[in-house]
């Protein structure tokens, strides 16, 4: 076979076993194999073919490092695709690990492959503790539900004066109530297990609050972010790990359809609507951004005097903050532009 013709790859990639199409320009295919998800053996079997111009994986878990290893390594020009738009574009609805390894290679053969932002490993790895950390913060949450359904079926109520019962003074009453005869045995032993399980997710929370105060210490944009007014350490080290690089936006309004804070059109012919917001983004991201414009919609002026306009207009609370979020998220895509951040 002519090592001139320029060839095309799309893999579809397992932990174990990944299947590999071969294209050339013309959409000819030169060759498909089931091989072990090893970049040796990837490599080696792609360039049998010829030089390679294009490969395509779809993102999925493991495919970020896989691609950095092929293009650090051996200089292949990788591209993670979109799982969900890849799908759509298939014209046969079932499923083969040949035919999505097809399809991969056709898009990225024609440039109409839908592509995934491939992040820095650091980057990865800061999400990773991101997402860890919001994996914690839920695991507390879904604790202290257990404990209030406990203390419901067996109709217990927080004694009067006692506005929050998850501070300092309604933990003190849940710890004495492991000893309240209003509870049978079973289930101030169960309570026991609960506090002690919310007490190690507060320790935890604590390690990870640490390990992100010293990766924040070295990075230059993270600071940065630490300046805007409302954005504290948990908020910023999110923003950076999920964001990355802000200049890999066209816009402050992709930004904010990115994170999940835009509207979504609902128009038709002559009628003009909305229908909430874009029903996907980044959940951390929107987790994120909510809390920050609960938080900004009270403290800053500016976004105070926009939530009050807002308010007079008649609009839902929950539609101002949105509103909120959305505003505050396309000014700062210009602050945090590398042009921006020279002057």
């Amino acid at each position: 076979m002519d090592g001139r013709i320029p060839v095309f790859l799309g893999i579809d990639y397992a932990d174990k076993v990944s299947q590999v199409v071969v294209l050339d320009a013309g959409g000819r295919e030169l060759g498909t194999r089931r091989l072990r998800s090893e970049t040796g053996r990837l490599v080696a079997y792609g360039e049998r073919f010829g030089p390679i111009v294009g490969v395509a994986i779809e993102a999925c878990c493991g495919t970020a490092t896989l691609a950095d290893e092929l293009i650090q390594r051996y200089g292949w020009p990788v591209q993670l695709a979109h799982p969900g738009f890849v799908r759509r574009m298939k014209r046969n609805p079932d499923k083969t690990d040949y035919s999505d390894a097809r399809v991969l290679a056709d898009l990225c053969r024609v440039g109409y492959l839908p592509p995934v932002w491939l992040a820095p490993s650091h980057i990865r790895e800061l999400r990773r503790v991101t997402r860890g950390r919001q994996s914690m913060v839920e695991e507390g949450r879904r604790t202290k539900l257990r404990v209030r359904a406990l203390l419901r079926d067996h109709r217990i109520s927080k004694p009067e004066g006692l506005l929050r019962v998850w501070t300092k003074c309604g933990l003190s009453w849940l710890h004495a109530l492991r000893l309240d005869e209003r509870l049978p045995s079973e289930s101030r032993w169960l309570l026991e297990r609960h506090l002690n399980h919310l007490r190690f997710v507060d320790e935890e929370l604590a390690a990870f609050k640490e390990w992100l105060e010293s990766i924040a210490a070295d990075d230059p944009l993270i600071q940065r972010l630490l300046e805007q007014r409302g954005v504290g350490l948990i908020t910023a080290c999110v923003l950076r790990a999920e964001i990355g690089q802000f200049e890999r936006f066209g816009s402050g309004k992709q930004l904010a359809h990115y994170c999940g804070v835009s509207p979504q059109n609902a128009s038709s012919g002559e009628r003009q609507a909305d229908a909430g917001l874009v029903r996907g983004g980044n959940r951390q991201l929107k987790l994120a951004l909510i809390e920050l414009a609960h938080r900004v919609k009270r403290y800053d002026p500016h976004w105070c005097a926009l939530a009050a306009r807002l308010l007079r207009a008649g609009k839902p609370r929950c539609v101002i903050v949105a509103a909120v979020a959305n505003r505050w998220i396309r000014k700062l895509y210009y602050q945090m532009l590398p042009s921006t951040l020279a002057a």
